[in-house]
């Protein structure tokens, strides 16, 4: 496999590189000397930042690009065998490499690489993270899966030994990094179109345990997770717990407090003894725990208490994280990347501690398969709205629908005696919004697809 080594900064080639995590490591590779090029679909935001730093980026992806000039290729596993650019490579023999394996191997030129996994809390614990050890003035690298305003983007490019990124289970990506911590926040069914089912899953997480070294490297884990000693009791590292039960977490909370925004504040438990009170600037009980895993961290990192109190209460969330857009016609509108019946469960329970009169949330299901095995899950925690309402599934990478739409899960919310419409266009979602919603109510749009543009365009156009 062809190796990165920042010592020998190469021509470098992104098949895809305005992706939210091929363009920070794009990022990364350019402020250290790389010469980097790349590809995409159409310009974006992302795109026109790195063409800002030199990068040569084409519109769309072409034979063309693939220059002989190029040392390595970078590829997503969005990208298929018949991909013009993919294809260009293999005739020309440019070592290829994928996302993961490039991540991975930019890990290998830092001494401490912490990678942050979970099936869900990855952004935020990561942005946590970002946000303490700025405070603590360590200058980390950071690759993000989200936008954060502090570092102005997903990556910040530090000159420390520190890096820091987030690590997804899907494909086994996580599998081709080469950490010296790894945080697990939970472990639930997700990506049921790559795994078999939640055994499976957890399997991929112990391997991913198993690619810390041994003796040296640390494992910090949520001992809510169901036999959570699975994951490491066959291997030779530092574990540190964190969870709800004082009694098997060696970092843990009490006296959960909300304030008028459903920010919390808490005391902090470290080996069973009271140390400090921690205040968040983010709402929602689940990021207490996202939170104490970043502390757990931190402290292993040496960092002084006084910096992640700061750095905690600096981070008030990511884009698409709780994010306020707005408000139009006295309604204040929301958005959250929740996609997973847990993320939703999480954001409607943060609402709960937010003021409004009415809920309103407007999922856009993502992905038909998960939508099928998760039917009953996503109908249950969807119900925790006042008022619901479903758009279209974003199919996202799938073309198979399996036989089921939104109407199907609209039905089954209703089978619980909540309101809940199934509307298929954005226009028809807006205009009902208009007409129902009064001032004083809450609107959240959820979904990882493109629900997103329901809430900009009320608040733009009212």
């Amino acid at each position: 496999m062809y190796k990165i080594d920042f010592k020998n900064p190469v021509s470098v080639h992104f098949i895809g590189i305005g992706g939210i995590s091929m363009s920070g490591l794009a990022q990364i590779l350019v402020k250290e000397g790389f010469k980097v090029s790349g590809s995409d679909q159409a310009s974006s935001n992302l795109t026109k930042d790195l063409e800002a730093v030199g990068c040569r980026i084409s519109y769309p992806q072409a034979k063309e690009n693939i220059t002989d000039d190029i040392d390595v290729v970078v590829y997503t596993a969005a990208i298929h065998p018949d991909n013009p650019e993919f294809m260009e490579a293999k005739n020309k023999n440019i070592p290829m490499l994928t996302r993961a394996e490039l991540l991975g191997q930019i890990m290998q030129n830092y001494p401490s690489a912490i990678n942050v996994a979970g099936t869900h809390g990855k952004t935020t614990t990561t942005s946590m993270l970002t946000e303490i050890f700025m405070a603590a003035n360590t200058d980390p690298t950071i690759s993000v899966g989200g936008i954060l305003n502090s570092i102005g983007g997903n990556v910040r490019v530090g000159s420390s030994d520190i890096f820091i990124t987030e690590a997804c289970e899907y494909t086994n990506s996580f599998l081709s990094f080469n950490p010296t911590t790894n945080i697990i926040l939970n472990v639930k069914a997700d990506h049921l179109d790559f795994f078999k089912d939640l055994d499976d899953i957890r399997h991929s997480f112990k391997l991913f345990v198993e690619k810390l070294p041994d003796n040296v490297g640390t494992l910090i884990i949520n001992s809510d997770i169901e036999d959570y000693t699975y994951f490491f009791k066959d291997k030779h590292c530092h574990v540190i717990t964190f969870g709800s039960d004082p009694s098997k977490s060696m970092y843990s909370a009490k006296d959960i407090t909300y304030d008028e925004f459903g920010c919390c504040t808490y005391t902090l438990i470290k080996d069973g003894v009271d140390v400090d009170s921690i205040k968040l600037s983010v709402p929602g009980i689940h990021n207490v725990y996202n939170s104490l895993a970043a502390i757990a961290t931190a402290q292993n990192e040496g960092i002084d208490l006084s910096f992640i109190k700061q750095g905690l209460l600096n981070f008030t969330g990511t884009n698409r994280r709780f994010q306020k857009k707005g408000e139009f016609n006295g309604v204040t509108v929301i958005d959250d990347y929740a996609h997973h019946p847990d993320e939703i469960e999480a954001t409607l329970d943060s609402a709960k501690h937010y003021p409004h009169k009415t809920t309103w949330c407007v999922f856009q299901p993502h992905t038909y398969t998960r939508t099928k095995s998760l039917m009953d899950e996503f109908a249950t925690a969807l119900s925790k709205a006042d008022k619901v309402i479903l758009a279209k599934i974003y199919a996202a990478r799938e073309t198979d629908d399996l036989g089921i739409s939104s109407a199907d899960l609209a039905n089954k919310i209703k089978a619980l005696g909540k309101e809940c419409y199934y509307i298929d266009t954005f226009e028809g979602i807006e205009e009902f919004l208009q007409k129902n919603c009064i001032n004083g109510d809450l609107l959240i749009t959820m979904g990882a697809g493109d629900i997103v543009k329901v809430g900009e365009d009320l608040v733009n156009n009212q």
